[in-house]
């Protein structure tokens, strides 16, 4: 359902975009990640607007193409502390007060590693 693209390695400071392409339209998209050690965490997510969980406010930009069905993560200035894997999430039937609980989706991509060097 769901494939992630766009990961790789990075110095603190640089630029990445994240991709996921989903086979059908889904109604609420979300980016977390997981870094080694740590819980999955939210990092952002769209339904009729975007939400961002505060350590990447201003850094990090979710936006969707529904002609192509994929929704991406612009990431900029980041920081070391950003080095995870992060994955994508979609549902149809999420309620919109749970939109940054993982549980709340019920498609996942595969994840791709975003490492940031200091």
């Amino acid at each position: 359902q769901l494939q992630a693209s766009g990961g790789g390695l990075v110095q603190a400071g640089g630029s990445l975009r994240l991709s996921c392409a989903a086979s059908t339209h889904t109604t609420a998209v979300a980016w977390f990640r997981q870094a080694p050690g740590k819980e999955r965490e939210f990092v952002a997510a769209f339904r009729w607007r975007e939400y961002y969980t505060d350590s990447v406010k201003g850094r990090f930009t979710i936006s969707r193409d529904n002609a192509k069905n994929t929704v991406y993560l612009h990431m900029n200035s980041l920081k070391p502390e950003d080095t995870a894997v992060y994955y994508c999430a979609a549902s149809n039937t999420l309620i919109l007060s749970t939109i940054r609980e993982g549980s709340a989706y019920n498609y996942w991509g595969q994840g791709t590693q975003v490492t940031v060097s200091s």
